[in-house]
């Protein structure tokens, strides 16, 4: 299992965490919100960026009305405040390379929280485009090997339906696919009864850095406390962990 896939299930186990709290709703809603109004529709039926958001809402059991009130807000049918979205770059401790999602209201305020953030954190804010071109967008889908009865049919199924790649770790599959054959990857995990655990369309890391015990760490520590903020919808980082190391900086 990459190193990779260790960190998208580390993001999944911190979602849920953010879900329970409540704040992954409201970053979901801002995110339904700026796909109804960039979509141009408030039907996901003709929306694909909004059919994508409300399937992910719905992975972290979003109440309908949430979601029915955040596509109101974002065609305009209700007053709400509109969002612009940013992507930053910057680098992390011992020089790992991330991208920061974001959608606010005030991108004045936003980005001098984002550098403060960066600067105490061991790392720098930098340029548009300085990183950029390590990563590429990708889909990523988590599923529970729990729910695969036969693994040579549920491989070849994704992989005729579009997936790129397949890779496993511990009780999880992930599978790759281009954003383009995203959401029909998932349509064929769902009519054959296969839940998902997660899924979302991301900056993926062409190659990943392996770092040390203490600034992995130092890493991991930047990166959570970029994605509590509230205008923060994702981070992604090309860092590699190993399950030794990891578990080295839980047990402290």
């Amino acid at each position: 299992m990459s190193g990779h896939s260790k960190w998208h299930s580390i993001k999944h186990k911190k979602a849920k965490e953010d879900a329970k709290r409540g704040n992954m709703f409201g970053k979901l809603s801002r995110s339904i919100s700026v796909a109804a109004r960039e979509g141009g529709s408030g039907d996901p039926g003709s929306n694909v960026a909004l059919a994508n958001v409300i399937s992910k809402a719905k992975e972290y059991n979003m109440p309908a009305d949430n979601i029915e009130r955040a596509i109101k807000k974002g065609t305009g049918e209700i007053e709400g405040v509109k969002y612009e979205r940013i992507l930053y770059e910057g680098y992390g401790p011992a020089g790992i390379a991330i991208m920061v999602e974001i959608m606010t209201e005030n991108k004045n305020r936003t980005a001098a929280e984002i550098r403060n953030i960066f600067s105490k954190n061991n790392g720098n804010l930098g340029e548009s485009g300085c990183v950029s071109w390590l990563f590429e967008m990708k889909g990523i889908i988590l599923v529970s090997k729990s729910d695969v009865e036969n693994e040579e049919e549920f491989m070849l199924s994704v992989i005729d339906n579009g997936a790129e790649d397949i890779d496993e770790e511990d009780q999880l599959y992930e599978i790759k696919t281009l954003p383009s054959e995203f959401m029909k990857v998932k349509e064929s995990l769902e009519k054959c009864n296969i839940g998902i655990k997660s899924s979302e369309i991301a900056y993926i890391p062409k190659t990943t850095v392996k770092l040390s015990k203490d600034d992995a760490g130092k890493a991991l520590k930047l990166i959570n406390i970029l994605d509590d903020n509230d205008d923060v919808q994702s981070v992604n980082t090309n860092l590699e962990i190993s399950d030794d190391i990891l578990s080295k900086i839980d047990s402290q």
